[in-house]
């Protein structure tokens, strides 16, 4: 049996295979991405190992279903009712309902 060879199912299996190699390094690791919406200018977002800086915010990750990956400064009973919902694959990043578009640097 061959595995799928869809873009999508390739991206997210590259994705996870650089962050489990990332969290294996013991050190500090982070990636620092671009985001933008239609009203607000470029504005940097930080992944840092369980964390998330967005505007100002330290946000806790909350847990993923799928390839949405939930992040809130107290998280919620319900994971999907979190403040922020990230898409690592697409870059789309939804901060109580704006959208952005992030692109890691």
């Amino acid at each position: 049996m061959h595995p799928p060879q869809n873009p999508a199912y390739i991206r997210l299996l590259a994705c996870f295979s650089i962050l489990l190699g990332l969290c294996a390094c013991g050190r500090e690791s982070y990636t620092t991405w671009n985001c933008s919406s239609t009203s607000d200018a470029k504005i940097s977002m930080v992944l840092r190992k369980a964390q998330m800086e967005f505007k100002g915010d330290q946000l806790d990750f909350c847990g993923s279903l799928g390839n949405q990956s939930y992040f809130d400064q107290k998280c919620p009973a319900q994971t999907t009712q979190s403040s922020v919902t990230f898409t690592p694959s697409s870059g789309l990043l939804l901060n109580n309902g704006q959208e952005f578009q992030c692109a890691a640097l």
